[in-house]
């Protein structure tokens, strides 16, 4: 067999990382063309939660300053979702890694870099689906967008910006748990981290330490972000916690430093399980 060395110089190494990626994000687009359920179950949860919580929910709760409880409650489903997408590639990551698909990639001349980057950015495609979908849903069941064009644009974009940040955390893990009995036992902790959160329910009527927790959850500031951008009810109050007063900083913060984190972890993990 030839050996393939990589390029020698970093432009030449990126290009290399990046046309590689790129053809394992075509991969992904494979795989769910060949199995349609899971891209089908994945498309209808969304819908199904605007249908549960907005009709379950919408006669019990309240929202503070008046509003319809359903235009509060689709942001914090879109934040929801988007945070429940990290298990995905979770499942993704360690299916392949417990299939000996990742010791294949091992073998191929291509870029170590380039299978994080391919799992990542195929769930940005399946991101943007989900949110379609969910936004088809929630102006069905009388959610709008008040601000115009512009900052509509905004909160989708923040959303596919912490989906994709998390979205390494997911491989991250994946790598790390190495195989995909394990990872199906994280399903159950996500849930807890989203329902502590104003997504559902104002903060302001939990125990303080809850309140508090709630208020610094990175769920709750892409929440607030989205309200303040979509134009929903919801908006926070004169004394509310930093992260819930200025939400878009704090998620584009939360963002940065996921990113940060997890994409080095990831790429070093990777590359570690190879020796």
């Amino acid at each position: 067999m030839t050996a393939v060395t990589a390029p020698a110089s970093h432009t030449g190494r990126l290009r290399w990382a990046l046309a590689d990626g790129l053809t394992l994000i075509g991969r992904e687009i494979s795989r769910i063309r060949q199995e349609p359920g899971e891209l089908i179950a994945a498309l209808i949860f969304p819908a199904v939660m605007v249908v549960l919580f907005g009709y379950v929910f919408g006669s019990a709760i309240s929202v503070p300053g008046g509003g319809n409880y359903r235009e509060y409650l689709m942001p914090g489903l879109f934040a929801m979702v988007t945070f429940t997408g990290t298990l995905a590639v979770t499942m993704r990551v360690a299916t392949d890694a417990s299939r000996g698909v990742m010791d294949r990639f091992r073998s191929m001349p291509m870029a170590r870099s380039a299978v994080p980057f391919g799992q990542t950015g195929a769930e940005i495609l399946n991101g943007v689906l989900g949110m379609v979908i969910m936004a088809g849903a929630g102006l069905l069941v009388g959610w709008r967008a008040h601000n115009g064009i512009w900052q509509t644009a905004e909160a989708f974009l923040l959303l596919a910006l912490m989906r994709y940040a998390l979205s390494w955390a997911g491989c991250y893990l994946g790598l790390v748990v190495k195989n995909e009995q394990t990872a199906d036992q994280l399903i159950p902790l996500v849930f807890p981290i989203t329902m502590l959160s104003n997504s559902f329910v104002p903060t302001g009527g939990m125990p303080r330490v809850l309140q508090v927790i709630a208020d610094w959850n990175p769920v709750s500031a892409l929440t607030a972000a989205c309200r303040d951008l979509f134009g929903n009810p919801g908006a926070p109050t004169g004394d509310a916690a930093w992260p819930v007063a200025h939400p878009v900083a704090a998620t584009l913060g939360w963002a940065l430093v996921l990113l940060a984190v997890f994409v080095p972890l990831s790429v070093r993990t990777y590359r570690r399980r190879g020796r």
